[in-house]
């Protein structure tokens, strides 16, 4: 049995550019699959404009929410190759599909993840920070207080060693997440903004905070990568 991890595109309308022939190929040839969200897939699927008839395929959603019982039976009876979508991007990374990629290990499957855009390695790519040594930390705490410590740890790790530290908010809270970080973070400490990867607007831009807070960039509902640097 085989599992598919199937990279989906970042920003709309740029599936010809950032997605392979592989992909396109291997979707041809599934019919199941475990999703974030099945709208997002369906729409995702017929925006390839492949051939398929959406409705004869059969979509069960993978998010945080959903009870790993009911995951684990469906891998355990899989009865032909199935795939992995991610809501954007490539799945298993930040992404729930990893709780489907570790039950396939379990169940001696093979694994397939296929080639495509992720936010995450784009950004540091693009940032001119370390990439020998980097830490990817998801989403940093909404609590006022604990974020201005995670902040200051991340400072900390950063500089004792030699790492870029990386990490996102959820797009509607970006602006006021900007805010606080350049409150909290030292005026010195090296900030890339990577913002809206693969669009046509895309915003990818490293500089001091001191920079950044002489005209701060609109990231409102713009998906947003963050990554710091006090090296």
């Amino acid at each position: 049995m085989t599992l598919y991890l199937i990279p989906t595109v970042l920003a709309e309308g740029t599936a010809s550019d950032v997605l392979s022939p592989q992909i396109r190929e291997v979707l041809m040839s599934l019919d199941v699959y475990f999703v974030e969200n099945i709208r997002t897939a369906r729409r995702f699927i017929s925006s390839l404009k492949l051939g398929i008839v959406i409705d004869e395929l059969e979509f069960w959603e993978l998010d945080k929410n959903t009870p790993i019982e009911q995951t684990w039976e469906r891998m355990k009876n899989l009865d032909r190759p199935a795939g992995v979508l991610s809501e954007a991007g490539c799945p298993g990374v930040a992404d729930p599909g990893a709780v489907a990629v570790d039950m396939a290990h379990q169940l001696g499957y093979q694994v397939k993840p296929l080639v495509g855009p992720s936010s995450i390695l784009l950004a540091l790519m693009g940032s001119g920070m370390n990439g020998q040594s980097f830490s990817f930390h998801g989403y940093l705490p909404i609590d006022k207080t604990e974020r201005k410590m995670a902040i200051k740890h991340l400072e900390k790790e950063s500089g004792q060693r030699g790492q870029t530290q990386i990490f996102m908010e959820t797009p509607f809270r970006n602006n006021q997440f900007l805010t606080s970080l350049l409150d909290t973070a030292n005026p010195n400490t090296k900030l890339c903004i990577a913002s809206n990867i693969t669009a046509a607007d895309e915003f990818i831009q490293t500089k001091l905070v001191k920079e950044w807070k002489k005209e701060l960039p609109d990231l409102h509902k713009k998906p947003t990568i963050f990554l710091l640097s006090t090296y």
